[in-house]
């Protein structure tokens, strides 16, 4: 998900106003091992749970931890990771409906908060007892949206390189109304591009957001499969959904993790202000930054990214 611009504020406006930029989650899995993963994939659980929104598939054993991709991205984005946690936690994976080669049924209506709900009844109908969750880009929104909507049922949350406002990369006086013709105007040109112009601006927008070639080729690969519709209906509420009023009221430990990467990405005190601004008013949260690395944290820096997750699950320095 486009939570950085990575490059100040006129490739800011560019990213909000050029919708054929806009990749706001993909893949983090190397193409080597898509092919296993995809394999595996046939041998490991599905939920029962039935959805319009998403469906989720089960690996592992132990206490639970939800993963939560992004825009236009395949669950495949949390391979890696959950292939690496199965042995020590029960890994729910999320698909979300529209995104890389899912059905989408809804048209232009909402995408963010229907999704959300189907989550909380997800984790009200199979029994789980305040899961962990970890969610990437617009997945991270997501995931504080939950804890928001539904306390109860949400035992912590990691926000990767996400924001509680995207919008909030117009400035600090941006609000969602004010933002509401760059998501008009974004969505507009997700439904127009064709087919070319649109693989064309996937392919500009990837260099950005990660350092691997692999991670680049996969997030355009999952943005070509996903609905446009769904693509546009996931912009425009995300760029005028702001949670940042309900922070302050939050007692879910919350851990927002967001990169930095002074060739090519946002230098480090872009990216403190940014994140220290966005979540001043959210009491207890912890703020990790990892360096050399674009959006996708968990491809560009993974054993970094590692070892913040498995802090993160033991409750350390919460």
């Amino acid at each position: 998900m486009m939570f950085m611009s990575r490059h100040g504020g006129g490739r800011v406006l560019r990213a909000f106003a050029i919708a054929s930029a806009v990749v706001l989650g993909a893949g983090a899995v190397a193409l080597a091992v898509r092919a296993e993963a995809a394999t595996s994939a046939a041998h490991q659980g599905a939920s029962t749970f039935v959805s319009d929104r998403l469906s989720v598939e089960v690996v592992g054993a132990g206490p639970d931890v939800i993963l939560i991709p992004g825009f236009a991205s395949s669950r495949e984005v949390w391979r890696a990771e959950a292939q690496r946690l199965k042995a020590t936690h029960r890994v729910h994976l999320v698909q979300l409906a529209g995104f890389a080669g899912e059905p989408w049924t809804h048209g232009d209506g909402p995408f963010v908060e229907p999704a959300v709900e189907e989550l909380a009844r997800y984790v009200r109908d199979s029994g789980l007892r305040q899961p962990a969750v970890i969610g990437h880009s617009m997945g991270g929104m997501s995931a504080v949206m939950l804890a928001q909507r539904h306390p109860e049922r949400v035992g912590r949350v990691m926000s990767v390189d996400s924001l509680p406002f995207f919008s909030a990369l117009f400035g600090p006086t941006a609000t969602a109304e004010s933002a509401r013709p760059f998501a008009q105007q974004a969505a507009a040109g997700i439904i127009a591009a064709d087919e070319t112009g649109f693989r064309a601006g996937q392919d500009r927008a990837a260099v950005g957001y990660s350092r691997t070639s692999a991670t680049r080729a996969a997030m355009v690969d999952w943005s070509m499969t996903s609905d446009r519709q769904a693509m546009a209906a996931a912009i425009s509420d995300v760029m005028t959904t702001d949670l940042r009023p309900g922070l302050a009221a939050m007692t879910t430990p919350v851990w927002a993790v967001y990169a930095s990467d002074a060739d090519g990405g946002a230098s480090a005190a872009m990216a403190d202000g940014l994140w220290r601004r966005e979540y001043a008013t959210l009491p207890g949260v912890r703020m990790i930054r990892v360096d050399d690395s674009r959006h996708f944290i968990m491809a560009d820096q993974p054993e970094r990214f590692a070892a913040i997750v498995d802090q993160f699950l033991a409750g350390d320095g919460a």
